[in-house]
């Protein structure tokens, strides 16, 4: 990479990633400068309107013994479809992008791919992606780049982290990289923030919609939802990166909104957290296996327009327990998992009542005394989905 354009992001971090992995491009922050708001407390102020989910954290601490030993088994049972689903993502880029695009531009050393995770779920895709890209012994390698940027439902993605991407590669495609789709928000959240971009006369237009007008560059590893233009599946099954969260995700916090015209959303590290940080080692095993994958690759399909395959569902489910806001619907088992850690939840959906792939669900709502409801086929492809409690605040 020409080290001019490197010298604009040296200031960055990697979290706890190696620095050819990936820039993050957010103002990273002390811990003692973010008000630490207890679970029940941000709930209440999220769901009175008082106060925007992206302005508080609860700080994350430690996972459990028994957190830490059902990741494992996750990880353990998941490397093998992990690296193969790489493999797969990183042999349709490759096929895409290793032609001429749309701007009559090649990607190249001068010019690469450049991925744009969406953090934090993107971050340990976007990682694997990145170093699968430059596996000079594969049949896949392309030139590419890695940045880590903010996206925060309601206030968009951090268009100062995206304009600082485009000024330095103004010639180069744009892929943007999350771990799996919910409800699809945050792809209706990315396609708002890029509207500005639709339009054949924007100087960056091709940088973002190489694949057509219209038509979000999102890439996942699992799209339940039926809104990513390019995924290894659709189905929701137990992505080892989903039952972490900093401790896998280069121990980056949740971000934190800023006013564009005041810098970049910010972010904490746990640096309090580097004894228990699977970020690397999770990456290191999954890329390993990768790299011993015997069957070739497979070209993935694309979607110019997203299906919403889940939204009917989501709606029935809105109406069956008389849910107006629909972020207290977390479906799939990361997100599901993610809202038990992070939230305040009434109840867990189950499709099946001991699926494999949420024995940590299923123990985390025992621990916490959590009901679960078994609803069957009725809520696939989702395997689990949580139903955040209704809060207000009191006087």
């Amino acid at each position: 990479m020409n080290h001019t354009k490197t010298q604009v992001f040296d200031k960055f971090s990697s979290g706890s990633y190696l620095a050819s992995d990936v820039t993050i491009l957010l103002d990273i922050v002390d811990k003692d400068a973010v008000a630490d708001v207890p679970v029940a407390q941000k709930e209440a102020l999220i769901q009175s309107g008082q106060r925007h989910y992206s302005d508080m954290l609860t700080l994350e601490q430690a996972p459990t013994a028994v957190h830490e030993q059902l990741y494992q088994q996750a990880l353990d049972q998941g490397t093998a479809r992990t690296a193969t689903d790489i493999a797969n993502l990183a042999y349709s880029l490759q096929h895409i992008f290793d032609k001429t695009v749309s701007f009559d531009k090649t990607v190249s050393e001068e010019q690469p791919l450049v991925l744009v995770s969406l953090v934090r779920a993107g971050l340990p895709i976007g990682v694997l992606l990145q170093r699968a890209l430059a596996d000079a012994d594969s049949s896949y390698a392309l030139p590419s780049v890695h940045f880590g940027i903010s996206i925060i439902r309601d206030r968009g993605l951090d268009a100062l982290a995206l304009q600082m991407i485009l000024d330095a590669y103004p010639n180069s495609p744009i892929v943007f990289v999350d771990g799996w789709t919910g409800k699809g928000a945050i792809y209706q959240e990315l396609a708002q923030s890029l509207a500005p971009f639709n339009d054949a006369n924007h100087a960056h237009f091709a940088n973002i919609f190489h694949q057509g007008k219209d038509v979000i560059p999102l890439l996942t590893l699992a799209d339940p939802a039926g809104v990513a233009w390019l995924a290894a599946s659709t189905e929701d099954w137990l992505i080892p990166s989903g039952l972490l969260n900093s401790t896998v995700s280069g121990l980056i916090s949740r971000s934190l909104y800023t006013e564009p015209q005041l810098g970049l959303h910010r972010s904490v590290f746990y640096d309090n957290l580097v004894a228990v940080d699977h970020s690397l080692a999770f990456v290191n095993q999954i890329e390993a296996a990768r790299q011993r994958l015997t069957a070739c690759p497979q070209r993935l399909p694309t979607f110019k327009q997203p299906r919403y395959q889940t939204a009917d569902l989501i709606d029935t489910l809105a109406t069956r327990y008389q849910i107006t806001n629909r972020n207290r619907i977390k479906p799939t088992i990361a997100e599901a998992t993610r809202a038990i850690l992070r939230r305040d939840p009434e109840r867990i959906l189950l499709a099946y009542p001991d699926h494999p792939d949420t024995i940590l669900l299923r123990h985390l709502c025992s621990e916490r005394n959590i009901d679960i409801t078994v609803l069957g086929a009725k809520i696939l492809p989702y395997q689990a989905i949580t139903l955040i409690k209704q809060r207000t605040i009191k006087n």
